[in-house]
């Protein structure tokens, strides 16, 4: 097997004991010598159980600068466009999958930064509040479709579905009217799309997908972008009880790693009942604004159909740049040899 012939040593199973804490590093960690240590594990991955996750059709989103979109499946089925499926890659027992998209968080804060005009920053300032929480106060006001603005959100390319780190991002419908909050709502809206189409994709491919969790920054931060995902996806959105769901979910395969007779638990679904939490809040989604995204998602896939698969004109502008920056680099470098 490939693990035989390119790996060294032996390989376990997410949830099994790797060994135990050091003398030195016990006194570093302030914890106990022997202290069960979980095998490796992928940040996102163990977030899973950290929202009570431990079976099928439970989709969790961990939204940041990027989002990472992972899940559980009966049996491993090839979703077009996705990250990878494992069999028990994520919990034991079940087929792991992930999805992405390359830049959320991101996209927001690129606005942010290169794109406010000064007089907003001054009432941010006035206000005592921050870019991100003026845009979004001003853009809350708004109802889908009222800016006449529709984005694609492939500013870092796009991870799912097309899996094309060439593309790049567009925002279509501006006029001299629109405003900072307009773009930001629209650049909000297109991740949001994103997930939305990840979703579906999955379950046109033998992966349902039934309830929605969300943890991270965004999800933690920013009501006025979870409603927005929810009126989008139509779904509940229940969202991770602890700031740090890695940080939980790594103390939860800690708990499994170290067993019941060591102060532990005997599977993954006790340790995700007695240390998974939830807050008591979720955002629900909005029957109007859902039937409005629907129309506006259907321009979405159009233009995802168009720019990433049919007009190539993204990268042949992406070749013409980076020939730009080939030529300038070679001028200055002849610059450097005659001085």
């Amino acid at each position: 097997t490939i693990t035989e012939d390119k790996l060294s040593g032996s390989v376990y199973s997410v949830g099994e004991k790797a060994g135990g804490l050091t003398e030195k590093m016990a006194q570093l960690t302030g914890l106990l010598p022997g202290t069960a240590v979980a095998v490796a594990n992928v940040d996102a991955h163990v977030s899973v159980p950290a929202v009570g996750i431990t079976e099928p059709k439970k989709m969790l989103m961990i939204m940041g600068t990027s989002t990472c979109h992972v899940l559980l499946g009966e049996k491993v089925n090839i979703v077009p466009g996705m990250c990878g499926v494992v069999d028990n890659g994520i919990l034991p027992g079940y087929a792991g999958y992930e999805a992405g998209q390359s830049c959320v968080g991101d996209h927001f804060e690129w606005f942010v930064k290169h794109h406010v005009p000064e007089d907003y920053k001054k009432e941010a300032k006035e206000k005592h509040t921050g870019i991100h929480e003026l845009l979004s106060q001003k853009a809350v006001l708004q109802k889908p479709g009222e800016s006449g603005l529709l984005a694609l959100d492939w500013w870092n390319g796009n991870r799912s579905t097309l899996v094309d780190a060439d593309l790049t991002g567009m925002l279509l419908g501006m006029t001299l009217l629109t405003k900072p909050e307009d773009i930001y709502r629209a650049l909000v809206e297109a991740t949001a799309y994103g997930t939305r189409m990840i979703i579906e994709t999955f379950r046109e491919n033998g992966v349902p997908i039934e309830e929605l969790y969300a943890a991270g920054g965004i999800a933690e931060k920013n009501p006025f972008i979870m409603q927005i995902y929810a009126d989008v996806t139509n779904m509940e959105i229940k969202l991770s009880g602890s700031p740090q769901a890695p940080a939980l979910g790594s103390a939860i395969f800690g708990a499994l790693a170290a067993g019941r007779e060591n102060g532990g638990c005997e599977s993954i679904t006790e340790a995700a009942a007695h240390m998974g939490k939830l807050k008591d809040h979720s955002y629900k989604p909005n029957a109007e604004h859902a039937e409005i995204y629907d129309t506006l998602y259907a321009e979405y896939k159009e233009l995802v159909q168009y720019f990433g698969k049919e007009n190539h004109v993204m990268k042949r502008l992406k070749t013409l740049k980076n020939g730009h920056f080939a030529s300038l680099a070679k001028r200055n470098q002849k610059g450097d040899d005659h001085a």
